[in-house]
Formats: structure tokens, C-alpha cells, sequence
């Protein structure tokens, strides 16, 4: 009968600790007098006081490892070899950056925010020039389908311009 905490029943069943808690308030697993959870009496209960809908989709689930921690050799200092596949791992991270740069497939941060930017403006102005462009013309129409056909292309252009297409 071993005896686990909450957290080693959780790490034993490979699922959440909110999962092994929920199991308890649900009545599935009973904890002893003292919190601590017996590991065989508890699988057998969460075997069959489990749904296998709720069986299967903890075994899909894929348990990422956490990172080994680097170790140091006995004078103190970082294992040299643990040192080197580190440096050597960011090296290649750089090195993808630069080549997705010169390959154009990788742009400055800076460059998207400014030409974002400046696209936004000029659609901005465009928007903000239809009254002045067109309200004399407009005034003078009186076929509200004309006025109507008149916007509408004149708005279509602007955000035209902004998708980058050539006007119609």
C-alpha cells in the first residue's frame, strides 16, 4: 500500500493535480485521515469510477518534459559539453533568423508597424477628403441612386488602397 501526497498520485496517474483534486471531491478516490492517497486502492477506484470518454482523453494528452537542469562538474563550473549544445542550440536560432531575414521571409518589426502605419494614414486621409471631394457634386445630384453609386466607388478606391490592389 504506498502511500502518495496528492502531487505524486498526480504524476503517478500522468494527469493534472486539479484532475486528482476533482477526483476526490467527486467521491472516485477516497484520501486517508491524514491527506495522502493509496495508490493501488485509488487506481482501481478510478478505473472504474472514471467515464472513458474522460479515460481517453487523458491518455491523448502528451506529457512534455521538463528541462534537464544543467549540471556542473565538480570544480563548480557548467559541464562543458551541457555548455557547448546550449551556445551551439542559440547559434542556430541565430542563424535561422538571419538566413529568414536575407530571404526576405523574416522583416523588421519596426518596418511592418511604419508601413502599417503610413497604409492606415493614407486610407485615413482618403475617408476624411470624401465630403470635401464630393459634396458640391452631390449636392447637385438629385438621383439618389447616382449619390449612392458615387460613394460607393469613391469608398471602394480607399480600401482598395489599403488591400494594395490597383484601383477600379
Amino acid at each position: 500500500m504506498p502511500l502518495l501526497s496528492l502531487r505524486g498520485y498526480a504524476k503517478h496517474r500522468g494527469v493534472s493535480l486539479a484532475a486528482v483534486q476533482k477526483a476526490i471531491k467527486a467521491g472516485r478516490i477516497a484520501t486517508t485521515a491524514d491527506g495522502q492517497i493509496d495508490s493501488v486502492q485509488a487506481d482501481a477506484t478510478w478505473e472504474t469510477r472514471t467515464r472513458p470518454g474522460q479515460k481517453r482523453a487523458a491518455a491523448v494528452r502528451t506529457v512534455i518534459p521538463a528541462p534537464e537542469p544543467v549540471r556542473t562538474d565538480p570544480a563548480g563550473g557548467l559541464d562543458y559539453f551541457k555548455a557547448r549544445a546550449i551556445r551551439e542550440s542559440y547559434l542556430a536560432r541565430l542563424a535561422k533568423i538571419e538566413f529568414e531575414e536575407r530571404t526576405a521571409k523574416l522583416v523588421s518589426r519596426d518596418e511592418v508597424q511604419v508601413a502599417a502605419f503610413t497604409k492606415a494614414r493614407t486610407v485615413r486621409d482618403s475617408l476624411l477628403n470624401l465630403p470635401d471631394r464630393l459634396a458640391a457634386m452631390l449636392a447637385a445630384e438629385s438621383d439618389a441612386d447616382i449619390v449612392h453609386q458615387v460613394m460607393t466607388s469613391e469608398i471602394r478606391k480607399a480600401l482598395d488602397e489599403l488591400a494594395g490592389a490597383d484601383s477600379h
